[in-house]
C-alpha cells in the first residue's frame, strides 16, 4: 500500500460521513439511530455503495446473532434463572464479602459471553440489590466489579458483545480490498477470544481485589446501599415484613390439624402464612377458609427465630430448603409489592376480609401505609380508604390481573409478562445444546444461535411475540444501518489512506504490536464518543490496511480494534455503565478514577494475548 495515496472526492465524502456521525454521536442533538439512517440512505444516494447492496447490513450474520443472543437472554430470563442464581450466591456466599465478590463477578462474568452486555446487566441490577439488602454491603461495592466483569467476559466468545458479532461481517467484506495473492481472511469461530476473555476476566478480578475495591469504599456513602422498589430490605425498613420463607410440614400432633388459614393466622406469634399445600391442592395466597390437614405444607415468612419458635409450638417440621413450594415463591414468579387505592376505588370502606383477595383475586395484604402509619394487626379487617398504600404478596400474573380493575395502582415494578419457572430445565438444555452445536458443528454463529431461539420457541420457554419484544430494535436497526460506512471505508480507499497518513507520521520500522497499541487506544478513545459499534465499524477496516501496510496479521489487528471498542469503563456512552451510575450513586470523578486504570489494562492484556495467539500464524 502507498502512503501518498491520493484523496479522492469519494474518501473526503466517506471521511465527512465519518465526522458527522462522531459529532451527533457526541452532542446527541439527533437521534442515534436516525444517525445512521442518514448516513444510510447518503451512502446509497451517492453511490458509495451499490443499491442492491445497501441494505445487506439487515440481513447479515451480524445482526441475526444479535437478535439471537436477546431472544435467548430473554428466554433464560422468563425461568427466573437468575434468580434461582441469585438464591444460590447468597447460599454459596456464607455471607463472607470477598466469596459473595468472587462468585458474583465470575459468574456474571461466564454469563456475559453468550448474551449481550446490557441484557445480562439488566438481570443482574436485581441479583446485586438483593445481595446488597441481605448482606449489608454497598450496591456500590457491588455493581463496577459486576459490570466490569461483563465487559471482561464478553470476550470469551464471538457473540459475547456487538463489536466481537460485527468483527466476523467486517473481516469477509474486507477480502473484497485485499491485494492480489494475499490469503483470505478468514471469519473466527466461536470461542476463538477465549484466551483473551480468560486473561481479562482474571485481572479484572485481581484489579478490584487489591485496588479497585478500596477505592469504591471511600465512595461507600455516595450511593444508595440498596434499590428500594426491588429489594425486601425496603419493606423490612418501612413495613417490618421481614425474614425468609420456610416450609412447615404439619403432623399428625399438631393442633392445626383442621384448623383453617384464618385461625391458624390469628394464632399467638404467627409468622405471615403466605402458601399452603394441602393434598394436591397448592395456593399460593390461600383463602382464609382454606382447611390444614396431616401432611399439609406451610409457606411462612418471618424472622428465622420466630418461625422456628411457631414450627415447636405447633409440632411442625421446619425446612428452610424449599422443597414443595420453590416455584411458587420463585421471585420471577411471586413477590412483594405495594399499590395505592385511588379515589375512585370500589375497594374503599371495605376490608380484605370482604372483598375476598386472596380467594377472589389470589393476593395476600400483609401491611396498610396509611397517614404515615403502618398496620399490621389484624389487617384483613381493616376497612380500606383512599390513598392507603397496600402492601401484596401475590404471584405477578395475579397482580397484574387484578390491577386491570383500576381498583389499585401498582406503585412497584414487578414482572409483567407471564414467568415460567417451570421450564427452567428445558430452557438450560436448550442452551446447552446450543453451545454444544457452536463447538462441535462448523456452522455460522448466527445460525448455531437461531438453533437455540428456534429449540427455546417450540418448547414453549418463549412466545413468538414476546421473542419480537425482547429485540432491542434500536439497537439492530443502528448496527444494521452503520455497517455499510465500514464496506465504503475499505472500498473507497479511505481506511487505506488513513493507515498510510499515519504510518507516514510515525517511526521507520515501528513494530507491529506498537501499532496495535495506538489502534486500541484510538479505537478506546472512539468508543467514548461514536459507541462501540461505531467504532468498530470506522476501526476495523484502518487496523486491517494498517497491519497489510507493516506486514502484521490483519485478523489479529481487527480482532484488537473490536475487543477495545468495548474497552470504555468510565463513561455512560457504554450502557453498562450509564445502567449503573444512577443506582450506585457514582460520579464521573470516580469512573474515572477506578475505570481508567482497568481501561488501560484491559488494552495491555487485549494487544498481549491476541500476540501470544497469533504467534506460530
Amino acid at each position: 500500500m502507498e502512503s501518498g495515496l491520493t484523496l479522492t472526492n469519494d474518501m473526503r465524502l466517506v471521511l465527512g460521513l465519518v465526522g458527522f456521525t462522531m459529532a451527533m454521536f457526541l452532542f446527541e442533538r439527533i437521534r442515534a439511530d436516525l444517525v445512521a439512517l442518514v448516513v444510510l440512505v447518503v451512502l446509497g444516494v451517492t453511490g458509495l455503495i451499490a443499491p442492491e447492496e445497501i441494505f445487506s447490513g439487515f440481513s447479515g450474520n451480524a445482526v441475526m446473532s444479535i437478535m439471537a443472543t436477546m431472544i435467548l437472554g430473554a428466554g433464560l430470563d422468563r425461568t427466573g434463572a437468575l434468580n434461582r442464581l441469585a438464591a444460590w450466591l447468597l447460599r454459596r456466599g456464607h455471607g463472607i464479602e470477598q466469596r459473595l465478590m468472587l462468585m458474583t463477578t465470575v459468574i456474571a462474568g461466564l454469563n456475559s459471553s453468550f448474551m449481550q452486555n446490557p441484557s445480562v446487566m439488566a438481570l443482574y441490577l436485581p441479583v446485586a440489590a438483593r445481595l446488597s439488602s441481605r448482606t449489608g454491603l454497598a450496591l456500590s461495592r457491588l455493581l463496577l466489579p459486576i459490570a466490569a466483569a461483563i465487559v471482561m467476559g464478553a470476550a470469551l466468545t464471538m457473540v459475547g458483545n456487538s463489536p466481537l458479532i460485527l468483527l466476523n461481517d467486517l473481516l469477509v467484506s474486507a477480502n473484497n480490498n485485499l491485494p492480489s495473492g494475499m490469503a483470505t481472511l478468514e471469519p473466527l469461530p466461536m470461542f476463538a477470544p477465549a484466551p483473551v476473555g480468560i486473561v481479562l476476566l482474571v485481572a479484572s478480578l485481581l484489579y478490584f481485589r487489591f485496588y479497585g475495591n478500596r477505592k469504591l469504599a471511600q465512595n461507600e456513602g455516595g450511593g444508595e446501599n440498596v434499590t428500594p422498589s426491588s429489594t425486601e430490605g425496603y419493606f423490612a425498613r418501612t413495613y417490618g415484613i421481614d425474614g425468609d420463607v420456610y416450609e412447615l410440614v404439619v403432623s399428625a400432633e399438631s393442633p392445626l390439624v383442621g384448623m383453617t388459614v384464618a385461625e391458624a393466622e390469628s394464632l399467638h406469634d404467627a409468622p405471615l402464612l403466605l402458601a399452603l399445600k394441602s393434598g394436591n391442592d397448592t395456593r399460593l395466597a390461600p383463602p382464609a377458609d382454606m382447611r390444614i390437614w396431616v401432611g399439609s405444607v406451610i409457606g411462612a415468612m418471618g424472622p428465622r427465630q420466630q418461625v422456628a419458635d411457631f414450627a415447636q409450638n405447633q409440632f411442625l417440621r421446619m425446612s428452610s430448603r424449599l422443597r414443595n413450594l420453590g416455584d411458587l415463591f420463585n421471585p420471577a414468579r411471586a413477590g412483594i409489592s405495594e399499590a395505592v387505592v385511588p379515589p375512585t376505588s370500589r375497594y374503599i370502606g371495605k376490608s380484605a376480609r370482604e372483598l375476598r383477595l386472596r380467594h377472589q383475586a389470589g393476593i395476600s395484604l400483609l401491611a396498610i401505609n396509611r397517614d404515615k402509619q403502618v398496620i399490621r394487626e389484624d389487617v384483613r379487617a381493616v376497612a380500606l380508604r383512599a390513598g392507603d398504600m397496600l402492601v401484596f404478596h401475590s404471584i405477578w400474573q395475579d397482580l397484574a390481573r387484578a390491577a386491570e380493575s383500576r381498583d389499585f395502582a401498582v406503585v412497584t415494578d414487578y414482572p409483567k409478562g407471564e414467568q415460567r419457572p417451570h421450564k427452567f430445565k428445558i430452557a438450560m438444555g436448550i442452551f446447552a445444546f446450543t453451545i454444544a452445536v457452536a463447538l462441535f458443528a462448523r456452522l455460522p454463529v448466527a445460525l448455531t444461535l437461531m438453533t437455540g431461539v428456534a429449540g427455546m420457541l417450540l418448547a414453549g420457554v418463549l412466545k413468538m411475540d414476546e421473542a419480537y419484544a425482547a429485540i432491542n430494535w434500536k439497537t439492530v436497526f443502528l448496527t444494521a444501518c452503520l455497517i455499510p460506512l465500514g464496506w465504503a471505508m475499505d472500498s473507497s480507499g479511505t481506511a487505506a489512506w488513513i493507515a498510510g497518513n499515519t504510518l507516514d507520521k510515525l517511526p521507520q520500522g515501528t513494530p507491529p504490536w506498537v501499532l496495535e497499541i495506538v489502534v486500541a487506544l484510538l479505537t478506546t478513545a472512539f468508543s467514548l464518543v461514536i459507541s462501540h459499534v461505531g467504532a468498530t465499524i470506522v476501526m476495523v477496516p484502518i487496523a486491517i490496511n494498517l497491519a497489510l501496510a507493516v506486514g502484521g496479521d490483519p485478523t489479529a489487528f481487527a480482532l484488537v480494534t473490536a475487543l477495545s471498542a468495548s474497552n470504555n469503563l468510565m463513561t455512560a456512552s457504554n450502557p453498562i455503565i450509564s445502567m449503573i451510575t444512577g443506582p450506585a450513586g457514582y460520579t464521573s470523578r470516580l469512573m474515572w478514577r477506578v475505570g481508567g486504570p482497568l481501561s488501560l489494562i484491559y488494552a495491555v492484556v487485549a494487544v498481549g494475548v491476541v500476540n501470544l495467539m497469533f504467534w506460530s500464524r
